[in-house]
């Protein structure tokens, strides 16, 4: 019952911080650099990640903050709230630089890696040598488990961040398939250090998603980068490591499938799919 109520209020901490930054920052939302067009060419802000990176940051603060002075738990992050941290900063940097700085049509590794032939070294190509180096500092930091683990984990939530920006071409598509993939880590982690760090990351996504339903607002790579290897963290952290190469063998064959499929038109082919992929949005 007591993890039940902090992994509450946790999420109620997350979604309550991105909406009061939604109601306190709009000028952050207009400014240019974070202005992109979405899949009907409209051009939105895509300042959904970067509006849940700050909140992560302003909880850790003021939880460590309220720690000092007697209220709550000690101050100080624990290794898992320390990592989840680290993650949510880290893939969102990577993310926001390929949000404001991308130039050219280069999708997918095929395309990064054709790029780098032709002698230009692309914001997604950073984005991507960046995350797999990120992802193995993450993967490691437990101690030592074997090389074998700590490559496979890594490249786990490595290519989880990679998924979370595949799936982000519609409204709500990216934190709908978050939400569905958190729901059975919330049961494994339950209240734990990383469970309470990924509620509140949790609710933070969900917070934006009256705004990126109503095509108000997009993830953008900072987003969904961070949704995917926070849930790609969280596996990795949570879950046996049998059960580890099956989620990675899962994400591994989606990552390369998108290379030749486009997830939407798989999508829009399959009835159910294409029905859960419409919920709340515009029409």
């Amino acid at each position: 019952m007591r993890s039940a109520g902090a992994i509450a209020l946790a999420l109620v901490a997350g979604f309550g911080v991105v909406r009061l930054l939604l109601l306190a920052a709009p000028d952050l939302l207009r400014a240019p650099a974070l202005q992109t067009e979405n899949f009907r060419g409209k051009r939105i802000p895509t300042a959904g990640g970067l509006l849940v990176v700050l909140a992560v940051l302003i909880i850790e603060g003021a939880r460590v903050g309220l720690g000092a002075v007697g209220v709550g738990r000690r101050p100080g992050l624990d290794a898992a709230r320390a990592l989840v941290l680290l993650a949510v900063l880290g893939f969102g940097v990577l993310g926001l630089l390929d949000d404001v700085l991308a130039t050219g049509e280069e999708r997918g590794f095929g395309g990064h890696g054709r790029a780098l032939l032709q002698g230009r070294v692309t914001t997604g190509l950073l984005k991507l040598v960046g995350g797999g180096a990120l992802a193995l500092a993450l993967a490691a930091a437990p101690g030592p488990e074997g090389r074998l683990h700590v490559i496979a984990d890594a490249a786990l939530i490595a290519l989880a961040a990679n998924l979370g920006n595949l799936l982000d071409r519609a409204p709500g598509r990216a934190l709908k398939c978050g939400v569905v993939a958190w729901i059975p880590l919330l049961f494994v982690a339950g209240g734990d250090g990383l469970g309470l760090a990924l509620a509140a990351v949790m609710g933070a996504f969900v917070a934006t998603a009256p705004e990126d339903l109503g095509e108000q607002l997009m993830l953008g790579d900072a987003g969904a980068n961070v949704l995917g290897a926070v849930l790609g963290l969280a596996v990795v952290f949570e879950v046996g490591w049998h059960a580890r190469l099956v989620v990675l063998a899962v994400v591994l064959a989606l990552n390369l499938v998108s290379e030749w499929v486009s997830f939407s038109r798989v999508i829009e082919r399959v009835g159910v799919l294409r029905a859960l992929d419409g919920v709340g949005r515009r029409r």
